[in-house]
């Protein structure tokens, strides 16, 4: 039992992460309808950028994290203003075709770059951790929880409570209405993109804390992202957290029961199962 409750408490913590790492893909593929293969690439560019301030210049992981995503933002708004937005209202297979081309490029250049030598960034307090109720919790872990948990819900903030939020989201569900009222759909899609970006960067930042990272870790998270993304739904973010929480202790249960090389296949076949019995996803209206 002892055991059993260490297994879910590193699930929950994991799933977190998750999350995460699906928003900006949800966030992208509900407003600009773009499936963004690319995003697992851009995940491990924010992973990068925090190993590389955390070693060449000695900042805290942490206080890496607002770069990463300034950066990533950046890198994401011209992504889709002179890439993307010229396949932006073709069929959905060009733009999987494209992102797809981009998610190559940015994996090889980083290859060139960075060696494809695996990396971990290991602050002075990676190894310090506390008692819960008899489960070992290292802190690093509760501290990438918590900062994935406020990003989720500032996210969430953002587009039910701000101008331009509530812009995105009537873009997204109605983008004739949006332009009558004056939204300029061109500008507003590469903001969303950027921002989506910008939570890849940041859940980078954080996989790159807790896991070893290296060029070829994309692929594999755009597919968890992907999981995520249909299990919860695309309605709202909030949505997202569950689908992520709920895949991470899935996944620690697996690990636990049947062995950690079958994670993937008991994901992927969830994800297969929702698609087949409740292709809207488990809590979302729209997929």
């Amino acid at each position: 039992m002892q055991l059993l409750w260490q297994i879910l408490v590193n699930g929950v913590l994991l799933g977190g992460l998750y999350a995460l790492m699906a928003l900006g893909l949800v966030l992208v593929w509900g407003v600009l309808n773009i499936v963004n293969l690319a995003h697992g690439a851009l995940i491990m560019l924010g992973a990068y950028v925090c190993y590389y301030f955390f070693t060449g210049l000695g900042w805290d992981p942490f206080a890496a994290l607002p770069v990463a995503m300034s950066l990533l933002f950046c890198l994401g708004y011209l992504i889709q203003r002179w890439v993307l937005n010229l396949v932006i209202r073709a069929p959905m297979f060009n733009s999987l075709l494209v992102t797809f081309g981009l998610e190559v490029v940015i994996t090889y250049l980083a290859q060139l770059l960075f060696s494809a030598d695996f990396r971990t960034v290991n602050p002075s307090y990676a190894g310090a951790n506390f008692s819960f109720f008899g489960a070992t919790v290292p802190w690093v872990r509760v501290l990438a929880f918590g900062v994935a948990l406020a990003l989720t819900f500032a996210l969430w903030l953002f587009l039910d409570h701000t101008r331009i939020g509530r812009a995105i989201r009537a873009t997204a569900q109605n983008l004739v209405a949006a332009r009558l009222y004056g939204v300029n759909p061109r500008q507003l899609y590469a903001l969303t993109f950027g921002i989506g970006a910008a939570l890849a960067g940041a859940a980078g930042a954080l996989y790159g804390v807790v896991s070893q990272i290296n060029p070829y870790i994309g692929a594999g998270l755009t597919g968890k992202s992907f999981a995520i993304a249909i299990i919860g739904g695309l309605e709202k973010s909030l949505y997202v957290l569950v689908g992520g929480l709920f895949l991470g202790v899935v996944e620690a249960l697996t690990a636990l029961y049947i062995g950690p090389t079958y994670t993937d296949v008991v994901s992927f076949g969830i994800l297969v199962l929702v698609l087949i019995v409740r292709p809207t996803g488990l809590l979302g209206r729209t997929a």
